[in-house]
């Protein structure tokens, strides 16, 4: 027996500091992996570019504008009620300040101290390649 399983196509934004520090976001408690962190980003409308979902998204959630990025990573992952299709970019340059504009806890995270344990399971890639490229990439 197939069961349907949602597919979520989400955009999500690597936005790395000076410091090599990233930011993050704590997921809500209603929200599915609520009580996690995670990087900031969020659903891809249909007809929808990945790119424009991704600067609205930022926009809407963090107050952020973002002047570049490219992509980086295409993450899948089937937690079992939801398969997420995550297009990560890698934010090179943005503007404003963050803030938790629909009321999440947001920080930056250096990158050398992210712990899977903290995360859902699809954003473990993003965390592996983040250390991996941290001294190459981002100094």
């Amino acid at each position: 027996m197939i069961e349907n399983v949602t597919m979520i196509h989400v955009a999500v934004a690597v936005i790395v500091n000076n410091e090599k520090c990233v930011l993050t976001a704590l997921r809500q408690g209603h929200q599915h992996q609520g009580g996690l962190w995670e990087f900031p980003g969020g659903k891809v409308d249909n007809n929808e570019a990945v790119y424009d979902a991704l600067v609205r998204e930022i926009d809407e959630e963090l107050g952020l504008s973002i002047k570049s990025a490219q992509p980086w990573l295409e993450i899948s992952h089937n937690y079992g009620d939801k398969h997420v299709l995550l297009d990560v970019w890698l934010v090179t340059e943005f503007s404003g300040l963050p803030e938790g504009k629909e009321g999440q806890t947001i920080q930056w995270q250096a990158i050398s101290q992210l712990n899977e344990q903290d995360f859902p399971a699809a954003n473990i890639a993003i965390i592996n390649e983040l250390k991996l490229r941290a001294e190459h990439e981002f100094s």
